[in-house]
């Protein structure tokens, strides 16, 4: 049971890579967009459901925890880009619940390994704890006041979108460039190459964010995308 799943995670992982950025290098909104970004999601759902099950059945919480808020991210950016301006759902309350959850398991874990109470799982350094707790936290922030408003519309929606893909990408970035880093020949590992691949997506997330808020053409042209049909 685990080399099936551990091929579908490894498979899923590297088709999520290409797949982001062939979403990247497509106009937004366009149907090469779509289509790779279909694909994206698709690879990242299974990666992110394997490592998670993957992690359950060996005990590393921290791992689990990674694999369950790649689904959250990844899923509720896709619905995101589906669903209609100014719209919720009973699953928008689910999703930040879930987000909720996430968030107080590993900020408890984080707070009992520094008092000493847990044991830091190997290879996780102790402020990854945090930073990991402290994301689907603002995540659940977001979907609170998405509720609260009763959804959102033009360039809040599309901000929201592209910032969870692209977070999501990351930690597939992260977890290949730099949790495998032993996997690569020690010369790209010493010309630096690994880590400016790792971080690419929060570069893009940046330069997106930048151009969606302050470009003049935030809801039409590149930055438009069709409405789900209904």
């Amino acid at each position: 049971m685990r080399l099936p799943l551990l091929f579908l995670h490894i498979a899923g992982g590297i088709v999520g890579l290409l797949a982001g950025a062939v979403a990247m290098v497509y106009r937004k909104g366009s149907r090469g967009h779509r289509i790779s970004g279909n694909v994206f999601v698709v690879a990242m759902l299974t990666m992110g459901g394997c490592a998670a099950w993957l992690a359950f059945r060996a005990h590393q919480t921290m791992n689990l925890f990674g694999g369950l808020l790649t689904v959250y991210m990844i899923t509720t950016a896709w619905l995101t880009g589906r669903q209609r301006d100014r719209g919720t759902s009973l699953f928008d309350w689910g999703a930040m619940i879930f987000a909720l959850a996430i968030a107080a398991s590993v900020l408890t874990q984080a707070i009992l390994v520094t008092q000493g109470v847990m044991a830091r799982q190997p290879g996780v350094p102790l402020g990854m704890y945090f930073f990991m707790g402290s994301i689907p936290m603002l995540c659940a922030a977001g979907d609170l006041r998405m509720l609260i408003r009763g959804g959102i519309s033009g360039s809040s929606r599309i901000g929201r979108h592209l910032w969870r893909m692209c977070y999501g990408w990351f930690i597939a970035t992260g977890s290949f460039f730099l949790g495998k880093q032993q996997e690569f020949p020690v010369a790209l590992r010493k010309q630096y190459l690994l880590v400016p691949l790792a971080v690419l997506p929060l570069i893009l997330l940046v330069y997106w964010l930048v151009r969606v808020r302050v470009g003049k053409r935030t809801i039409s042209g590149q930055f438009a995308w069709k409405e789900a049909r209904t």
